[in-house]
């Protein structure tokens, strides 16, 4: 465990950060999980889900928990299966 006062400080800053990130890819999964299940029930309910599911990952994208490439090329495959399965109905 750290001694100097900075160190103990930069530590617990660290832990909060880590629990925050855990917290919002958590959420981005969920939310892609949903958005799949959406797909494979029906693909109207799939496109409002997409909505709230792209702006999730964005947000995780724009905050640095996901690297902004891999949140915009998981918006993208998400919009495509979305578009796949809709465009059948």
């Amino acid at each position: 465990m750290a001694k100097l006062k900075s160190a103990v400080k930069r530590h617990k800053q660290s832990l909060k950060r880590r629990a925050q990130n855990r917290h919002v890819r958590s959420t981005v999964k969920s939310a892609v999980k949903e958005v799949r299940a959406g797909i494979a029930e029906s693909g109207d309910k799939a496109a409002e889900l997409l909505r709230n599911a792209s702006s999730l990952i964005a947000r995780a994208g724009s905050k640095g928990v996901l690297h902004k490439k891999t949140a915009s090329r998981k918006i993208s495959r998400l919009a495509k299966a979305v578009r796949k399965a809709t465009a059948g109905k």
